[in-house]
């Protein structure tokens, strides 16, 4: 059951933190360079429409996983300083993809359906910035994960 969860938590934070990568790094400089704001909004609405919901996914079996795995070493007591970090930034990074759900991401949609880009593009712009943020905090999750324990911290 232990190595179930843990694979099912690392697959989930892949899922997560890939997919930022491959949207910020990859995808946003290509469709700016290619596609008129009209399109790109659309897009990027289109590709948020399919990614989220796996995000979605991907929190709650993080969080299942993280606190049955947590349960099965002992407890927080028993546990090092890398998991109670990369605790912290789960919980960071999930209230950032809360905002970006609820806020800039309902005025993107609301923007592409009223054919309104100046407002599409602005909305945008601070999902660009908030996904930025989630995806450096990510990566350091991924660095404490997979090297934390080694540090003589």
């Amino acid at each position: 059951m232990i190595l179930l969860a843990l694979v099912l938590h690392v697959l989930s934070a892949v899922l997560w933190v890939g997919g930022m990568f491959f949207a910020h790094q990859v995808l946003r400089p290509v469709a700016a360079g290619l596609l008129q704001a009209p399109e790109r909004l659309r897009l990027w609405n289109a590709v948020f429409a399919r990614f989220f919901p796996w995000v979605k996914g991907a929190i709650v079996l993080l969080f299942l996983t993280g606190f049955g795995l947590i349960h099965a070493y002992g407890g927080f007591g028993q546990v090092g300083w890398p998991v109670h970090l990369m605790l912290l930034i789960a919980l960071t990074m999930t209230v950032i993809f809360g905002l970006i759900y609820a806020r800039p991401y309902q005025a993107l949609k609301a923007a592409v359906a009223a054919e309104d880009w100046a407002v599409g593009a602005e909305a945008l712009g601070v999902i660009r910035r908030l996904v930025g943020i989630n995806l450096v905090l990510g990566l350091i999750t991924a660095a404490v994960a997979s090297g934390g324990s080694f540090l003589p911290i």
